[in-house]
């Protein structure tokens, strides 16, 4: 059986997808997915950047997309996606080209479910293998990480701890601890490691005893390389998007959700203490 899945979406989104996208491992499997993703799909027999397949052409061009395209999708007996979910005229493309698509929701709909384990009940049907729903990327910890890695950045402002705050917390542990940072290519932050490539971080990041940040892709990223994680949350829903692991602290504000602002550098402190006092 040869099986397409296609899940778009930022880094977050496409490791807590994970377990529900290995459960889907048939004979070939080949996944889709946003480029900065690539690298994080170690399960699949190819792996490709959405952006590099002309999936979009069957909106664009939805009468006469292009031949290889139609031949593409048609080499597989099953095509599950998160892709086109809300798209009227990709549903209709899909259904005018007679392509084996189920299409599924991106986001969670049910409130207090965790997202992996919506995204694993809604491919129950088709799953051929169980699959734990804690999302791991195999990655050999890289040498020379510190024991403590600090990522101040977010999707958006209102799930920024203030950065002020990072940099007192910071102070706080570099008395005991080696202590980096890590940034984005587009993230402001001169003192910072950068990595173009996910799994190279993710592999930088199996190898430190502690990541702390804020509710990010990045956060997943270390949680799912099996590092300890203190992710700071404000106004996201941590029962249905905090990172999974063993060694998981959510730190948030009194009330939930509530602005991050709300969260003290005791309360993180404190967190981070205890995770690297077990480690």
């Amino acid at each position: 059986m040869r099986r397409l899945i296609i899940r778009p979406g930022a880094i977050g989104d496409c490791i807590l997808s994970l377990p529900a996208l290995e459960s889907l491992r048939v004979e070939y499997t080949e996944v889709w997915v946003a480029r900065q993703n690539t690298s994080l799909v170690r399960f699949a027999d190819r792996v490709r950047a959405i952006a590099d397949t002309g999936l979009d052409w069957l909106e664009i061009e939805p009468e006469s997309p292009p031949p290889k395209l139609l031949e593409s999708l048609r080499s597989f007996d099953s095509i599950v996606s998160w892709y086109g979910w809300g798209r009227e005229a990709f549903r209709a493309a899909v259904e005018r080209w007679k392509l084996p698509v189920a299409l599924f929701p991106p986001l969670p709909r049910e409130p207090g479910k965790h997202a992996s384990d919506f995204f694993l009940e809604q491919v129950r049907g088709l799953a051929s293998r169980d699959a734990p729903p804690v999302p791991k990327i195999p990655c050999p910890p890289a040498p020379g990480a510190p024991d403590v890695v600090i990522h101040p950045f977010a999707s958006s402002e209102t799930k920024r701890w203030p950065l002020d705050r990072f940099r007192e917390l910071a102070a706080r542990m570099e008395a005991r601890w080696s202590v980096e940072w890590v940034a984005g290519p587009e993230e402001e932050l001169p003192e910072a490691r950068r990595f173009e490539d996910l799994y190279e971080l993710a592999c930088w990041l199996a190898g430190t005893r502690l990541f702390v940040g804020n509710d990010s892709g990045i956060a997943h990223l270390a949680a799912a390389a099996g590092t300890a994680v203190a992710a700071i949350f404000g106004p996201t829903d941590d029962r249905i998007w905090a990172p999974r692991g063993s060694r998981i602290r959510i730190v948030r504000p009194t009330l939930r959700p509530g602005p991050v602002s709300g969260v003290t550098v005791e309360a993180v402190w404190r967190a981070a203490a205890d995770l690297l006092s077990s480690s």
